[in-house]
């Protein structure tokens, strides 16, 4: 357990360090924000409600949303796994006393953790400068939300993890992760809340371990019974399902790979 709290430590210190690109990638979620709120605010100017949203709702979901996007990582950073297979310093890995996926893990939590201090915070706090939002309004709210967010980062993690180890096949995943840079944030709900889908379409993209990362963390901040399980614990527990299904299969992709390491080149 030491040897992960200091593998945490070290991705918390190590993205700490890029303060320029941090706080460039806020100022482009604010900006983001700003036009899809706005574009957002046109249509429920038209139609004052759409299943449950009305547009103080939907600019709130922009802000979360934009907020979830460092710690989740719907649409990256890739993790360096994937290079590290690629080029074959990944046996040198494998000779550690040391699980590949608890390591991984334990790092990329550590950038999560600056993610949500550096990155979550000041976004969120640009939106409600701009717009009014809706804000949960008991601590246990909060606390549900602060829930979601954990294992919406979890099952990013487990995404990009199984992302990097198609790896040890492909040996090169860039398609892989150009493919899912699409899809990613469509069926997660972070470019268009899936409650504007047509109804069969969004009861689908609902039931999909995509949605785990944005819409149903939004809907447990604003506090709809639209979530899976019609409250809070039953949205968490659709997340923690998730999580443990990626995170066993990403278990069980590694065992796999560690036994037919293909090192390029010899």
């Amino acid at each position: 357990m030491r040897v992960y709290c200091a593998v945490f430590a070290l991705g918390l210190r190590r993205y700490s360090t890029y303060r320029a690109a941090t706080v460039a990638a806020v100022f482009t979620n604010v900006v983001f924000g700003l036009i899809n709120a706005s574009v957002l605010l046109a249509l429920f100017h038209a139609r004052p409600e759409i299943n449950g949203y009305d547009a103080t709702d939907a600019v709130t979901h922009v802000f979360v949303a934009q907020a979830l996007m460092g710690p989740v990582a719907v649409m990256g950073p890739p993790l360096e796994l994937a290079e590290r297979i690629r080029t074959g310093e990944i046996a040198v890995d494998l000779m550690r006393p040391a699980s590949p996926l608890a390591w991984w893990l334990s790092h990329d939590l550590g950038r999560a953790a600056f993610a949500v201090a550096a990155r979550s915070v000041p976004t969120f706090t640009a939106g409600a400068l701009v717009f009014p939002l809706a804000l949960p309004d008991a601590p246990a709210r909060w606390a549900w939300a602060a829930g979601a967010l954990a294992l919406a980062s979890l099952i990013g993690f487990a995404f990009r993890y199984l992302y990097a180890v198609s790896g040890f096949w492909l040996l090169d995943t860039r398609g892989v992760s150009a493919l899912t840079h699409l899809i990613g944030p469509v069926c997660a709900g972070m470019l268009i809340p899936l409650v504007l889908f047509p109804a069969p379409v969004a009861e689908v993209l609902r039931a999909l371990p995509w949605a785990a990362m944005v819409q149903v963390p939004v809907e447990v901040f604003l506090g709809k019974d639209t979530v899976p399980g019609g409250g809070p614990a039953g949205a968490l527990a659709f997340q923690a399902a998730w999580a443990a299904a990626l995170l066993g299969l990403a278990a069980l992709v590694t065992a796999r790979a560690a036994r037919r390491v293909v090192v390029q080149g010899g």
